[in-house]
């Protein structure tokens, strides 16, 4: 009796994750409204996301090939947008980022060393941009109802899961869908895949293994420098933020046909454009560090190099660094096509 009662019990969670997916009761429009207003739902989990976008980019620029080239570990705890915890496990040991009332903090787990930030609105990617609830929040947040459609449900960390698809109505995206699992009760997303045009495989997706749709305690995304001899503090957190606010450049308000969606600190010198899933950032990069990104993206496989600039294309990521005009060069990326690139280009030489 004892063996068939252990028996039972390890065999329950792979039995739980076998029952089939609940109906589809619940409208479009309503699972969709659900999704964009679940920022304030309180949840935790452990996620996998894996990348399949292999950038050939030098190191200023490191986090960016890990984060969408590999495969990230993340426990999350959250209690709304501005008071979460996500820690990225890595072979060697943990990195925790916590953001609170006044910005980010990240803790180093294996050196003892802690640093504390700003959040800007303008920055690089993050591993926490790959969590599962957030990055559908922020995929579907601009969609509307006539362009997403159901899927059927599925289940996902042993809970049922309703289906969405969006397609992007701006043919101009190199996006072609995002298929995102829903958490019927709360709106948060379980799992999200995004599909390049013409890709058969996701070029990324992430998942939730484990979760739990409790608010967690606030002691769990609290964070107190253990070491206050290893603390750091910066204002800005990577060179994308620091560029947009130390370069002396100005982009445009509307560039390449889309409009301006946001800019940090006033007049901000990374410009971000487009709606959507049709996205271009324009970055200003000085000789120091043009250079040898060009360096390195000349000798990456499908790269081109024209009088515009260089060239390449990595799933639905299109990427073009400018040929240089005095000291500086733009580099330009996004969800759009070649020919949107080469406008944009044409536009900021002017």
């Amino acid at each position: 009796m004892v063996a068939a009662g252990v028996a039972a019990l390890v065999a329950l969670p792979p039995a739980v994750g076998a029952l089939p997916a609940g109906g589809d009761d619940v409208a479009v429009p309503e699972l969709l409204g659900r999704v964009q207003r679940s920022g304030s739902v309180g949840y935790s989990g452990y996620a996998e996301a894996v990348g399949g976008l292999r950038l050939p980019l030098t190191e200023d620029f490191g986090a960016l090939t890990d984060l969408f080239g590999d495969r990230t570990r993340l426990r999350v705890w959250w209690r709304g947008d501005r008071d979460w915890r996500v820690d990225t496990l890595e072979p060697t040991g943990e990195r925790g980022l916590y953001r609170d009332a006044d910005g980010l903090w990240t803790w180093e787990y294996e050196r003892g060393t802690a640093l504390r930030t700003s959040d800007p609105a303008v920055r690089l990617p993050r591993t926490a941009d790959l969590e599962p609830a957030a990055l559908a929040r922020r995929l579907l947040s601009e969609a509307r109802p006539g362009e997403v459609s159901r899927l059927p449900a599925r289940r996902v960390a042993s809970r049922s899961a309703a289906g969405l698809r969006l397609r992007p109505a701006d043919r101009g995206s190199t996006v072609d869908r995002v298929d995102v699992w829903v958490d019927r009760g709360t709106g948060l997303g379980l799992r999200v895949e995004v599909y390049g045009v013409g890709s058969a495989r996701p070029v990324v997706e992430t998942s939730f293994l484990d979760f739990a749709a409790a608010m967690p305690a606030a002691r769990s995304t609290s964070f107190e420098p253990p070491y206050p001899g290893r603390t750091r503090r910066e204002l800005n957190p990577d060179l994308a933020a620091a560029i947009n606010v130390l370069s002396p450049v100005v982009p445009p308000t509307v560039l390449a046909g889309l409009p301006v969606r946001q800019r940090a600190e006033g007049l901000g010198s990374v410009g971000t454009y487009g709606t959507g899933l049709t996205l271009l950032a324009a970055v200003p990069l000085p000789g120091r560090i043009s250079r040898p990104l060009r360096e390195q993206l000349a000798t990456a496989p499908g790269v081109s190099v024209t009088a515009t600039g260089t060239r390449l294309a990595v799933g639905p990521l299109s990427l073009l660094l400018t040929s240089p005009v005095g000291r500086r060069s733009w580099l330009l990326t996004g969800t759009v096509t070649a020919a949107t690139l080469d406008r944009a280009a044409a536009e900021l030489g002017r």
